[in-house]
C-alpha cells in the first residue's frame, strides 16, 4: 500500500482500562496504514501543550478537562473533538438519557419501539410507597442508580420483587419496569453512520408463578447465577439459544440509531434494545452508553478506522474553506 500523502494525528484521552481494551495493536496498525497516527494524550500535562492533533478522541470528564478542551479548541479551530462534553453528559442521567427516544419520529410498518415505564425517586418515603409510583411501574422492577457515569457504583443494579427489596435501596434511584424479553438483549453499536447490531444473553424471564415465590431483591449477578442453578426445572425460565433468537429488522434498528445520533449529537455510542415478549414486534430501548467497549464489536478496527478517515478528510476540506475565508477577510480589511 502506498504511503498516504497526508497524515493525520489523533490524540486519545482515555481512562487506563478503556485505553487497554480499545487501543489494540490491530487498530493502531490499520489506522497507520491509512495515514492516521493514534497518539496517547498525557493526562498529567496540559492538553494545549500537546499535539497538535487533527482530532481529539476522548472519554474523560470533569470541569478541568472541559476547560482544557475549550482552550485547545480555541487555539486550534480546525481540530475535531469527538465528542462534546455537553452532549456526553446528557447520557449520565438515566432519565434524560432515554427521553430522546420518545422524541424520535420513525415510520415502521412491521415494528414499533419505545422505552420501559420508569420513575426517578428522590425521597425514601416515596420509594417505600409503591402506590405513589404511578401507572405501569409495578413489581418486579429494575432498580438503577440515577447517575450513569461509567463508575462501578453506577453499574450496581438489582431486580426487586416486592416492598421488602426496596429497603436496600438509597435514593436517588430509577425504578424501571421489568419486561420479559426471552433472555436476549440486542446491543447496537453506532460509529458515525455505521450501525452494527449483535445479540447477547440477558436476564431470564420471570413467570407469574415464580414471582410469587421470590422475596426481596437480587443483584443482576445473583439473578444470572440463580437462572444457571435452576435452569433445568423449566418452571420459570427457559434459556433461549442465541442462534434461535430472531434479530430485529435491520432497517428498523438503523433508523433508530441514526435518529438517536441526530438527537444526541454524538458520533460514538451504543444502545441496548429488548423485544417485549408480550408484543412480539415491539422493541424497547433500555440504555444508551457513550464510547462503549468497541473491541467487542465485530471488525471494530476497520469500522473505527474508516470512521476516522471519513471525518478527518471532511474536516480537512472544511478547514481549507475556512482558511481561505480568513485570508480573504484579512485582505479585504
Amino acid at each position: 500500500m502506498a504511503e498516504p500523502t497526508r497524515r493525520f494525528g489523533v490524540g486519545y484521552a482515555l481512562a487506563p482500562k478503556k485505553q487497554q481494551s480499545f487501543i489494540q495493536d490491530s487498530l493502531v496498525n490499520l489506522a497507520s496504514e491509512r495515514g492516521i497516527d493514534l497518539v496517547r494524550i498525557d493526562a498529567d500535562k496540559p492538553l494545549v501543550e500537546q499535539g497538535p492533533f487533527d482530532c481529539v478522541l476522548h472519554k474523560l470528564g470533569g470541569e478541568d478537562w472541559k476547560n482544557q478542551l475549550e482552550e485547545y479548541s480555541a487555539k486550534n479551530p480546525c481540530a475535531l473533538v469527538i465528542d462534546s462534553l455537553e452532549a456526553i453528559e446528557k447520557l449520565h442521567n438515566r432519565i434524560s438519557m432515554l427521553e430522546v427516544v420518545n422524541e424520535l419520529e420513525i415510520e415502521a410498518e412491521t415494528a414499533s419501539f419505545g422505552i420501559p415505564k420508569q420513575i426517578v425517586i428522590y425521597e425514601s418515603e416515596k420509594l417505600l410507597d409503591p402506590s405513589s409510583w404511578g401507572e405501569g411501574v409495578e413489581f418486579p422492577v429494575i432498580a438503577k442508580p440515577l447517575v450513569a457515569d461509567g463508575s462501578a457504583k453506577s453499574h450496581k443494579m438489582s431486580l426487586v420483587f416486592n416492598r421488602e427489596g426496596l429497603k436496600k435501596l438509597k435514593p436517588p434511584i430509577v425504578l424501571q419496569e421489568f419486561v420479559n424479553h426471552g433472555g436476549v438483549i440486542f446491543k447496537v453499536y453506532v460509529v458515525g453512520d455505521h450501525v452494527t447490531c449483535v445479540k447477547r444473553k440477558s436476564l431470564p424471564d420471570v413467570s407469574e408463578e415464580r414471582l410469587r415465590s421470590l422475596e426481596g431483591s437480587l443483584s443482576f449477578s445473583q439473578v444470572s447465577n440463580l437462572s444457571t442453578h435452576e435452569r433445568d426445572d423449566g418452571k420459570y425460565y427457559k434459556l433461549m439459544d442465541l442462534e434461535d433468537a430472531e434479530m430485529p429488522p435491520e432497517s428498523f434498528i438503523t433508523d433508530i440509531a441514526r435518529g438517536l445520533r441526530r438527537a444526541t449529537k454524538l458520533h460514538l455510542f451504543n444502545f441496548d434494545v429488548i423485544r417485549d415478549t408480550r408484543i412480539g414486534n415491539r422493541y424497547l430501548v433500555i440504555d444508551i452508553n457513550y464510547f462503549p467497549g468497541y473491541a467487542k464489536m465485530p471488525s471494530y478496527e476497520t469500522v473505527l478506522t474508516d470512521f476516522l478517515w471519513d471525518v478527518l478528510n471532511k474536516k480537512e476540506a472544511d478547514c481549507v474553506i475556512f482558511r481561505s475565508l480568513v485570508v480573504r477577510n484579512k485582505q479585504g480589511s
